[in-house]
């Protein structure tokens, strides 16, 4: 359905072996950070797949350690408080989940707080932990680095804004370029009651990081918990169907309306509608200031939005290049198979089962298709009548690196039709309008063609007995099948494929003889 190319590839060759069980990656297990930030102290445990991991514990406290220091030069004692319990409980937290190793770090606040270092030895001396406070500009790399835990071989400017600070870091084919950091996080721009004044420090230190970043005209990727609060507001004012706000994309029309948006409406509404905190939502304004200005100066081509920063950073920092260079997505679905499916291993048959479909897919597409091969039996624990909503659930809201939202979507109606034959009436229909046509149409044929797979073999020590022939010209789809193999074609096997054959638009053939070349 996609044209003429190469078919039937040795998946090992587009995807190579999986590296999760690779004792360099299961080294990355149960990894366990603590981001000491201006604004707020988070514990986060890595574990799963390390390309891709799963947040097995993450926890924040707001702290606002930050707040003030521009007038008085120190920590906000209430916010030290606060650390120091939150500090503690991790540090039970952390021994209680038997990590091998627990990485702290802190960034504008402490570095910049004439008591900073004092308080460090306070909580190396009285809890345990070293601190390791880290310099704007390894801040920024560190950001860089978690956006290409989620991008592998992006490129752009990454903008990390804290509540003292925002950095900058130019990305190009997965690796991290200049870095500079700068005093415009609002916690800091709080301090500055006169608007007038506080633009005008904004766009001079804008016009100053401009200089050094040089022309980026590219991607901008926004980290921090201010620009995902400002990104959830612009969902709420488009009432954008789908609530994940890793990979979401705006342009700069979108930021200057949402910045409209947020100027006319009631704080504490808006608040309250998109499910913010009162402390976040209290620097929402001042970061908006400085993104409105942010995108006038290096005009991005788009902006989207990571939830991936300085502790995915500091992960990526662990792993063999290896390892990096791999498909993040892949190797999580790779993951959930081994640890979820009945029959571990089949997806990798049933995709080779599948792709005779999308001759002339790009690489883009293939990985789509192996994903939801991978996927496509790890909810069998589900009860039948939800397994198919389950599977779209988790596919569109699952933590998956390298997943535009359009793509979430395709993914998850793929799997929803591997268990469902219709997907009109259901609660996922206003999702359906992310995907042209094309597209709704390749993700039913998918879903079907999984359907049929599954009824062909019964274990995975089965020689593979069928293979899908797809014809354009003709409209025809042949399924051949060894002898050995005819007798699970049954009634319910027939009329899958009779269904296949349609979402096709074409007809369907049984052959039953030694299987064709190629």
């Amino acid at each position: 359905m996609d044209g003429n190319t190469e078919s039937g590839r040795d998946d090992w060759e587009i995807f190579r072996r999986p590296l999760f069980d690779d004792p360099e990656t299961r080294a990355l297990k149960r990894v366990g950070v603590v981001d000491i930030g201006s604004n707020s102290v988070r514990l986060v445990v890595f574990d799963g797949a390390a390309r891709s991991p799963a947040y097995f514990f993450n926890e924040k406290i707001m702290c606002a350690l930050g707040a003030g220091l521009s007038e008085t030069g120190r920590l906000n004692p209430t916010g030290k408080d606060r650390a120091r319990a939150a500090l503690r409980r991790f540090k039970r937290l952390a021994e209680s989940m038997e990590l091998p190793t627990l990485a702290v770090v802190a960034t504008a606040a402490m570095r910049e707080a004439e008591d900073g270092p004092d308080f460090c030895d306070e909580i190396a001396r009285d809890i345990g932990l070293e601190i390791n406070v880290i310099e704007g500009t390894e801040e920024a790399r560190l950001s860089a680095q978690g956006v290409l835990l989620g991008w592998p071989g992006s490129y752009g400017l990454v903008c990390d804004i804290g509540g003292s600070s925002m950095e900058l870091a130019a990305i190009k084919g997965g690796q991290v370029g200049t870095c500079v950091t700068s005093a415009l996080g609002p916690l800091k721009l709080a301090d500055l009651n006169d608007a007038k004044a506080r633009e005008k420090f904004i766009r001079k230190t804008m016009k100053s990081l401009a200089k050094t970043m040089g022309t980026q005209r590219d991607r901008l990727f926004l980290v921090g918990g201010s620009w995902r609060a400002f990104a959830r507001i612009d969902m709420h004012r488009r009432d954008y169907p789908l609530h994940v706000l890793h990979e979401y994309r705006m342009d700069a029309d979108a930021v200057a309306a949402t910045t409209e948006y947020i100027r006319n409406a009631d704080l504490e509404d808006l608040r309250q509608a998109c499910g913010l905190s009162t402390s976040r939502m209290a620097l929402v304004p001042l970061a908006t200031e400085v993104l409105t200005q942010l995108v006038k100066t290096f005009e991005p081509h788009d902006i989207a939005v990571s939830s991936y920063g300085i502790r995915e950073g500091l992960l990526y920092e662990q792993m063999p290049q290896r390892l990096r260079d791999r498909d993040p997505l892949i190797e999580a679905c790779r993951f959930a198979e081994a640890k979820d499916a009945r029959l571990p291993g089949f997806g990798r048959r049933l995709f080779k089962f599948v792709t005779p479909l999308f001759e002339g897919a790009d690489i883009t597409r293939l990985r789509l298709v192996k994903a939801a091969c991978l996927l496509h039996d790890v909810s069998w624990r589900a009860h039948p009548d939800y397994r198919a909503e389950m599977c779209f659930d988790n596919a569109t809201r699952a933590n998956l690196g390298g997943l535009k939202h359009s793509e979430r979507v395709f993914l998850g109606l793929a799997l929803l039709h591997r268990y469902r034959n219709k997907r009109s009436d259901t609660r996922f229909e206003p999702l359906f309008a992310l995907l042209d046509d094309a597209s709704l149409q390749r993700a039913e044929v998918l879903g079907k063609a999984m359907r049929l797979g599954a009824m062909l073999w019964t274990s995975d020590t089965v020689s593979d007995g069928a293979k899908l022939r797809w014809n354009a010209k003709t409209s025809e789809v042949t399924l051949h099948l060894l002898p050995e193999v005819a007798d699970l074609f049954g009634e319910v096997a027939e009329a899958r494929f009779k269904s296949l054959a349609d979402a096709l638009g074409g007809t369907g053939h049984v052959e039953i003889g030694a299987l064709p070349e190629g």
